[in-house]
């Protein structure tokens, strides 16, 4: 269940970071409250995360993971340039967040 939290937490920080160019920033009042609630929701889903997850495996994973998804949105969405690096950058930080979450010990 932790697992869930986590994956909740990280959707709605992408959510939130997706929606914050849109706040203009925080003039405009509906993307702004929709980023706020966004990262609020996000740090009480982590709170539920941290119950059985170790600390350094959840933020590992919530930052890795959100990066990764924002950095891909970030050129589907906002039509941002992501070099050859970049992508190869991309995936050893998946890469990252497999090897940290395969030998964590979760309560």
């Amino acid at each position: 269940m932790s697992y869930i939290y986590l994956s909740g937490a990280i959707l709605c920080e992408v959510i939130g970071t997706m929606v914050l160019p849109l706040s203009e920033n925080f003039s405009k009042p509906i993307p702004s409250s929709i980023s706020i609630v966004a990262y609020v929701l996000a740090f009480y889903l982590l709170t539920f995360a941290l119950k059985t997850i170790p600390i350094a495996v959840v933020y590992a994973t919530w930052s890795g993971l959100g990066i990764f998804l924002i950095s891909i949105l970030g050129f589907t969405i906002y039509g941002q340039a992501l070099q050859w690096q970049s992508i190869i950058g991309l995936l050893l930080i998946v890469i990252g967040v497999v090897l940290v979450n395969s030998f964590a010990s979760v309560k």
